[in-house]
């Protein structure tokens, strides 16, 4: 088992932006270099276990860790893409249009009206800032003209996406005071909009609130507090602020 997140000496970092935490969350750069020296120059095997966004073929450059080692290690990787948030609201299509498909499933992208289809379908749109700090919540031009059969090699339906499960904070987590003071710090210091727009109280009260439904929110759009706060993070940072507050 190889851990693939960056190496961070939490007690030696006090203080940061969001802006410099590239520095120290290369997380991309971190996955491609493990998978270089411990498994793909010995010739090994891996199953990796990340967020598809860290997996897919392109872009081709060192934003995402798949595409960036494939430049020395091509046609080595097969990427498998889950349909939890697939959007079924195509013309033409039933409510669910894998009704008749086998639970799990696995197809192949190239070649099939999935793989076709950009990545829009595939997932909720991002949330990035603009040179002007202005929060924008919808994908590049760029992506949207790329068929997801050159990001990913397979699909993989585990069942209808109404019934999908969210894992849940477990109690003796939430409830560990000082655990949770430390990871608010944490999440303070790489600009998360939550720990800076949050009490405590808040907090504990939205992990009780999300507790109540265990169904996936498919539906679910970004909270508009939070997106203030990565907005005025950004300007902060563009008057010169560097120490990270959290209520």
């Amino acid at each position: 088992m190889l851990a693939g997140d960056s190496p961070v000496d939490w007690d030696q970092l006090t203080t940061t932006t969001i802006a410099d935490a590239p520095k120290f969350f290369d997380r991309d750069g971190t996955i491609a270099s493990v998978m270089k020296k411990e498994v793909l120059s010995k010739h090994r095997k891996a199953l990796m276990l990340f967020g598809t966004f860290h997996l897919m073929h392109g872009p081709a450059d060192d934003a995402v860790a798949v595409a960036s080692y494939e430049k020395d290690y091509p046609n080595a990787t097969f990427v498998i893409a889950d349909l939890t948030f697939f959007r079924a609201d195509l013309k033409g299509l039933p409510r669910n249009p894998f009704d008749a498909w086998p639970v799990p499933s696995l197809v192949l992208a190239k070649g099939t009206w999935l793989g076709a289809l950009d990545i829009s379908h595939f997932f909720p749109a991002p949330i990035w800032l603009d040179k002007h700090c202005n929060v924008i919540n919808e994908f590049p031009k760029e992506d949207l003209q790329t068929p997801m059969a050159n990001l990913v090699d397979a699909f993989l339906y585990l069942g209808p996406p109404e019934l999908a499960l969210k894992e849940q904070m477990p109690a003796d987590i939430v409830l560990d005071a000082d655990y949770v003071k430390e990871l608010r710090r944490r999440e303070a210091l790489i600009g998360e909009p939550e720990a800076t727009t949050m009490t405590q109280k808040e907090q504990d009260e939205s992990i009780v609130k999300g507790a109540e439904n265990p169904m996936i929110d498919l539906l679910q759009r970004p909270d508009k507090k939070v997106i203030a706060a990565i907005a005025q993070s950004c300007l902060d940072h563009k008057k010169g602020s560097t120490t990270p507050k959290f209520k």
